[in-house]
């Protein structure tokens, strides 16, 4: 039996296709790249507001690519590929130009296309 949704869920799926929507109207690679993830991140964020139980724990903080490919793996290379451009977000919302291309931010667009749409058929809407 699936999880019920949250309206936390629901409302990261919501701003997760409006950043894609954002990330469509950035011709600017700068703004674009940026955008694409984070419409990646909060479809991430919204399988944790669905599957995940709150625990208690010491240590590390775990973001949230991490935390999805233990609670839904899933999604484990999607976290990982997800994982990955972090670096390059980072480069791009601090305006390093020469580490994003528009060809990179078209690319990460599709992906970021793709695993909303995986996302959001797969969360239970009730």
């Amino acid at each position: 039996m699936a999880a019920p949704t949250s309206r936390a869920a629901l409302s990261l799926l919501r701003q997760a296709a409006d950043g894609l929507t954002e990330a469509h109207r950035s011709a600017d690679p700068l703004l674009r790249y940026p955008a694409a993830y984070l419409a990646a991140l909060r479809a991430g964020a919204a399988v944790l507001a669905v599957r995940a139980r709150p625990q208690v724990r010491r240590g590390a903080t775990r973001n949230v690519w991490e935390l999805l490919a233990e609670v839904a793996p899933e999604y484990a290379e999607w976290a990982a590929f997800f994982s990955s451009c972090s670096a390059t977000r980072a480069a791009a919302e601090a305006g390093i130009a020469r580490l994003v291309g528009q060809r990179d931010a078209d690319d990460l667009l599709r992906q970021a296309e793709q695993f909303v749409g995986i996302v959001t058929a797969s969360v239970p809407v009730r």
